[in-house]
């Protein structure tokens, strides 16, 4: 189970950590072998590591607990997080330090962070401070200074606050988080169960994990402990440079088991800039829908491998439109970078300046080609720079006769648009029942969508589809690529076997 990591009140530091070396049986996950004295590293790192006091007055909420994720009942995941997060509502309630104050009326959460410039520029996770009235940065000497709040981002939780000292601060670099090995050595350091200035090591453990946190998941995983209260903090290399913030633990008890989740500062570093600048992040926008490219798509398509993220559907008012991208066409690359996979098209448009005109690779009937995109800025902080296409739910379905690849098919009829509720400019063939257990039941094909494309020519009736799935089995192909549109008028393509 995945867990974004809360603060913690001081007064259960004790039995949180005597709790958490239980569960671990008295045992640390093990790691590799270390160089022989980190005391150095450490020494030259630690005053630019701080502690943050984040303080809400009033009912409006606790900062650093996160609302429990909607999943489906009944599932073992489900009762995991909830036991999870039960434990971390009890303790945070306990725990805030704020003897006699009314319940609900003021909660504190602490959490860690660290110091990028001297100036007095501090850097933390937004779940740690978000909803707080005051924000406190606590300095390895005592000193407690009020932040102010410069900005903050809940795609990549990051929050970056100023701080005014009357002495020169110690400040840390960023470092490259893009050219990180799995298996170096990595250093924390940060406020874990309320005990400042802690230092713990590991190594990478792995790199681009997706833990379904947000549009832009790209965390680095550590096996260096991380608990409760580190949220916020840095993750060194050996060099002191900063990699990432550590933001996450898969955990069922709160504490760690070796399995931590770093925010890259590749990442970061372009939100940051415009926190300081502007306030407030400005993503770039490139106006496209996409799905990832399976086996079966790379076959369809003649990709060869399957790479690169597949276009669903193009926003009418989106930069990608006047460049001439259209659904269909495969990015394989985007401004230089490769696209392996469609999560990478979203981090790579949202770090690039709005504005900026782009080359994109594409591949369209099997032909690489370039188009050039001047990207517009993303204004609906909901949504991400290239959004996924939306799979239909799983489908209830009922077995028909003269199935076309368990599909039954008719005319798209105005009283089958009433029926299914379909967009009236929505033009194809009616998707009326499917076979369970069939190739389109496995691609979530449902009652009511409407086939607009096979193999990327239009069609119109349903012996439009049967004779473009007898062509498809003459010339040896092995599957049908089918533009699919729901009621709602959302486009997504199917790749359906045909053997």
């Amino acid at each position: 189970m995945v867990a974004f990591l809360p603060g913690c009140g001081r007064r259960s530091a004790q039995a949180a950590i005597a709790s958490a070396l239980m569960l671990l049986g008295g045992a640390l996950p093990a790691s590799a072998k270390m160089p022989d004295n980190l005391a150095d590293l450490a020494a030259s790192v630690v005053d630019a590591v701080v502690n943050i006091s984040a303080v809400q007055v009033g009912d409006a909420g606790k900062p650093g607990l996160k609302a429990m994720p909607q999943l489906p009942p009944g599932t073992p995941m489900q009762e995991l997080f909830e036991d999870f997060f039960k434990r971390q509502l009890q303790g945070h309630n306990g725990g805030s330090g704020d003897e006699g104050a009314p319940h609900g009326r003021r909660s504190t959460s602490l959490g860690s962070g660290f110091i990028i410039d001297a100036s007095g520029i501090v850097i933390t996770n937004n779940h740690v401070i978000e909803g707080a009235n005051e924000i406190t940065v606590i300095l390895t000497d005592g000193r407690k200074l009020k932040a102010e709040l410069l900005g903050t981002d809940k795609k990549v939780d990051v929050a970056v606050l100023k701080v005014t000292s009357a002495t020169p601060l110690k400040a840390v670099p960023f470092g490259d988080s893009d050219h990180v090995r799995v298996g170096e050595p990595v250093m924390a350091v940060g406020n874990p169960f309320g005990l400042g200035g802690t230092v713990t090591s590991g190594i990478v453990s792995a790199r681009d994990r997706n833990i379904d946190s947000g549009p832009y998941d790209d965390y680095i995983q550590t096996d260096a402990a991380i608990n409760k209260g580190n949220s916020g903090g840095p993750l060194f290399d050996m060099a002191g440079d900063v990699i990432g913030i550590n933001t996450a633990i898969l955990s069922p008890s709160g504490g760690s088991i070796g399995i931590g989740f770093a925010t890259p500062a590749d990442t970061v570093m372009p939100i940051i800039d415009q926190l300081r600048q502007f306030h407030e992040a400005r993503r770039g926008w490139l106006g496209v829908r996409v799905q990832p490219v399976d086996d079966t798509i790379a076959d369809s398509l003649s990709l060869g491998t399957a790479r690169g993220a597949l276009v669903a559907g193009v926003d009418d008012n989106g930069p990608a439109k006047p460049a001439g991208l259209a659904a269909g066409d495969v990015i394989v690359s985007f401004d230089g970078k490769p696209v392996k996979t469609s999560r990478d098209l979203p981090r790579l448009v949202a770090a690039t300046p709005v504005g900026k005109a782009v080359t994109i690779g594409i591949v369209r009937g099997g032909t690489p080609q370039d188009a050039i995109v001047t990207l517009g800025r993303l204004a609906d902080p909901d949504k991400a720079s290239a959004e996924p296409a939306k799979a239909a739910p799983d489908p209830g379905v009922t077995s028909p006769s003269g199935a076309v690849l368990g599909m039954q098919l008719a005319p798209l009829t105005d009283d089958l648009r009433k029926t299914f509720g379909i967009k009236g400019d929505t033009q194809g063939v009616v998707v009326t029942a499917v076979e369970p257990g069939s190739a389109a039941a496995g691609k979530s094909v449902v009652p009511g969508d409407v086939l607009v494309e096979i193999n990327q020519q239009k069609v119109s009736g349903t012996g439009d589809v049967t004779g473009r799935i007898k062509g498809l089995h003459d010339a040896g192909r092995h599957s049908a690529l089918m533009l699919v549109v729901n009621p709602q008028g959302e486009e997504r393509f199917v790749a359906i076997g045909l053997d």
